[in-house]
């Protein structure tokens, strides 16, 4: 099997099902045999998202609300909205491990890894769709993760965009999801959601270190400050980090954030 090559035809394929089936094979070899990376691979630009034959993409601002929640169609808004970005995340993290070559066995193992964790949060959302009649497509997505990795195209800006600031983002936004769905009259669906996103929210912590330590790496092999992060994030996301009071200073801490950066974001000293 060819590494790269078996990549690119995960990364391409249409079919979710067919998709993490052929991921499933691929890393069952990649975990048990002695893997050659190939030299010279020619590394494919890809110009559409691997779902744009599933999903109707629009502007982010037309994608449905995820308002009332105690409906169906709010619960199914939100459970499609988080499903999408954890597909997105299965792609992302076999491009991060596709398109770099020649870095140490254990980044490969690292971005392999998360993308089997975006697997599995991907089907326990999925799941959740099908419970309530609905399936991964139903609802209109935006293209936003896909048109970060196009345009992080090198591993210093691709590790601080993807996972140091896009993922470390969901760290932020969760728990106020969860915090609204507490609220709410509890039914057996509300509790299956707070569930999966409690599981998601602990495991993404785990995703957003292993971007750190990568982020790091990319930084002392091109001799750059840490500091540089903030300007990779001005330069793609002027907005910058717009909701500093709702910054989850504890989870993002775990996952390598250093108390200079937090009070930088939050615009006050909050460690």
């Amino acid at each position: 099997m060819n590494f790269y090559k078996e990549l690119e035809l995960i990364l391409t394929t249409k079919n979710p099902q067919e998709k993490i089936e052929r991921f499933e094979s691929f890393y069952i070899w990649y975990k048990s045999a002695c893997v050659a990376f190939e030299e010279n691979t020619q590394v494919k630009e890809f110009m559409e998202p691997s779902y744009s034959e599933i999903c109707e993409v629009v502007p982010p601002q037309v994608v449905p609300k995820r308002s009332n929640l105690t409906t169906k169609e709010g619960q199914i808004n939100l459970l499609h909205a988080i499903t999408h970005i954890e597909y997105s995340a299965i792609d992302l993290a076999l491009d991060a491990a596709y398109r770099f070559h020649g870095l140490p066995r254990a980044y490969y193992n690292d971005w392999l890894e998360v993308a089997h964790d975006e697997v599995r949060h991907f089907v326990l959302l999925e799941k959740l769709l099908h419970e309530l009649g609905a399936k991964y497509g139903d609802v209109q997505v935006h293209n936003a993760l896909f048109e970060a990795s196009q345009k992080t195209q090198t591993l210093l800006e691709r590790m601080a965009v993807v996972p140091r600031y896009l993922e470390a983002n969901g760290l932020d936004a969760t728990p106020m999801i969860l915090e609204k769905l507490h609220r709410l009259p509890q039914n057996a669906m509300i509790e299956k959601i707070i569930n999966a996103l409690s599981i998601i929210l602990e495991e993404e912590i785990d995703h957003v270190r292993k971007g750190d330590v990568w982020f790091t790496y990319a930084c002392e092999e091109e001799n750059a400050s840490l500091d540089i992060y903030f300007d990779i994030i001005e330069k793609y996301f002027p907005q910058g980090f717009l909701r500093p009071k709702n910054l989850n200073t504890q989870a993002r801490k775990e996952a390598g954030f250093s108390c200079h950066e937090l009070n930088f974001m939050a615009k006050k000293s909050v460690c």
